[in-house]
Protein backbone atom coordinates (compact mmCIF):
# COMPACT_ATOMS: atom_id res chain seq x y z
CA UNK A 1 0.00 0.00 0.00
CA UNK A 2 2.96 2.53 0.79
CA UNK A 3 4.61 1.93 -2.85
CA UNK A 4 1.20 2.62 -4.27
CA UNK A 5 0.57 5.45 -2.34
CA UNK A 6 4.33 6.77 -3.67
CA UNK A 7 3.49 5.90 -7.04
CA UNK A 8 0.32 8.37 -6.55
CA UNK A 9 2.85 11.17 -5.33
CA UNK A 10 0.95 10.99 -1.84
CA UNK A 11 4.43 10.04 -0.09
CA UNK A 12 7.80 12.25 0.78
CA UNK A 13 10.89 10.78 2.07
CA UNK A 14 13.79 11.57 4.15
CA UNK A 15 14.06 13.72 7.03
CA UNK A 16 14.05 17.38 5.50
CA UNK A 17 11.00 16.20 3.16
CA UNK A 18 9.04 14.57 6.04
CA UNK A 19 9.84 17.36 8.76
CA UNK A 20 8.33 20.05 6.31
CA UNK A 21 4.87 17.64 5.54
CA UNK A 22 5.19 17.58 9.42
CA UNK A 23 5.36 21.60 9.88
CA UNK A 24 3.51 22.02 6.83
CA UNK A 25 0.32 20.22 7.98
CA UNK A 26 0.49 17.79 4.41
CA UNK A 27 1.28 15.14 6.39
CA UNK A 28 -1.28 12.20 8.04
CA UNK A 29 0.79 9.51 8.69
CA UNK A 30 4.82 9.36 9.48
CA UNK A 31 6.52 6.28 9.64
CA UNK A 32 9.94 6.05 11.44
CA UNK A 33 12.26 3.18 10.64
CA UNK A 34 13.05 1.28 13.86
CA UNK A 35 16.67 1.20 13.15
CA UNK A 36 17.20 4.98 12.71
CA UNK A 37 19.18 6.85 15.49
CA UNK A 38 17.30 7.47 19.10
CA UNK A 39 17.85 11.22 17.97
CA UNK A 40 15.94 10.80 14.88
CA UNK A 41 13.62 8.93 16.42
CA UNK A 42 13.03 11.52 19.31
CA UNK A 43 12.84 14.59 16.89
CA UNK A 44 9.75 12.66 14.97
CA UNK A 45 8.14 11.80 18.39
CA UNK A 46 7.73 14.98 19.74
CA UNK A 47 7.11 16.69 16.11
CA UNK A 48 4.21 14.83 15.90
CA UNK A 49 2.85 14.92 18.92
CA UNK A 50 3.27 19.03 18.68
CA UNK A 51 1.77 18.68 15.22
CA UNK A 52 -0.89 16.08 16.55
CA UNK A 53 0.07 13.96 13.53
CA UNK A 54 -0.02 9.89 14.10
CA UNK A 55 3.22 8.11 13.70
CA UNK A 56 4.48 4.74 13.32
CA UNK A 57 8.11 2.91 14.37
CA UNK A 58 8.10 0.16 11.98
CA UNK A 59 10.58 -1.73 9.87
CA UNK A 60 14.07 -1.23 8.65
CA UNK A 61 15.85 1.84 6.75
CA UNK A 62 16.12 -1.05 3.82
CA UNK A 63 12.24 -1.75 4.51
CA UNK A 64 11.38 1.51 3.55
CA UNK A 65 13.29 2.89 1.55
CA UNK A 66 12.88 -0.36 -0.96
CA UNK A 67 9.18 -0.64 -0.38
CA UNK A 68 8.97 3.40 -2.01
CA UNK A 69 11.63 2.43 -4.75
CA UNK A 70 14.32 4.54 -3.36
CA UNK A 71 17.69 3.65 -0.99
CA UNK A 72 17.88 3.45 2.56
CA UNK A 73 15.14 5.69 4.00
CA UNK A 74 14.78 6.21 7.99
CA UNK A 75 11.53 8.31 7.71
CA UNK A 76 8.67 9.05 5.48
CA UNK A 77 5.47 10.99 5.67
CA UNK A 78 2.10 9.69 3.84
CA UNK A 79 -0.01 12.66 2.70
CA UNK A 80 -2.92 11.32 1.57
CA UNK A 81 -5.68 10.49 4.86
CA UNK A 82 -7.32 7.50 3.09
CA UNK A 83 -3.64 6.06 2.29
CA UNK A 84 -2.73 6.76 5.80
CA UNK A 85 -5.57 5.49 7.65
CA UNK A 86 -5.28 2.20 5.14
CA UNK A 87 -1.23 1.88 6.22
CA UNK A 88 -1.78 2.36 9.54
CA UNK A 89 -4.29 -0.54 9.94
CA UNK A 90 -2.06 -2.77 7.75
CA UNK A 91 1.19 -2.29 9.93
CA UNK A 92 -0.62 -2.11 13.85
CA UNK A 93 -3.25 -4.98 12.80
CA UNK A 94 -2.05 -8.04 11.68
CA UNK A 95 -5.08 -9.62 11.91
CA UNK A 96 -7.14 -7.13 9.26
CA UNK A 97 -8.86 -5.36 12.35
CA UNK A 98 -8.93 -1.70 11.10
CA UNK A 99 -8.04 1.69 13.28
CA UNK A 100 -8.96 5.10 12.08
CA UNK A 101 -5.08 7.16 11.94
CA UNK A 102 -6.86 9.41 14.57
CA UNK A 103 -6.82 5.73 17.21
CA UNK A 104 -2.98 4.94 16.35
CA UNK A 105 -0.80 5.49 19.13
CA UNK A 106 2.27 4.49 17.20
CA UNK A 107 2.79 1.38 18.62
CA UNK A 108 2.80 -2.16 16.82
CA UNK A 109 -0.41 -4.28 18.20
CA UNK A 110 0.09 -8.05 19.64
CA UNK A 111 -0.24 -10.54 17.39
CA UNK A 112 -3.64 -11.94 16.85
CA UNK A 113 -4.00 -14.97 18.82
Amino acid sequence: MLSLAMKAGKVVSGEFQTEQAIKGGSAALVIIAEEASANTQKKFRNMCAYYKVPHLVYGTKEQLGRTIGREERSSVAVCDRNFAEKIAAMLTEPCGMERSVDQCKGKKSEKCK
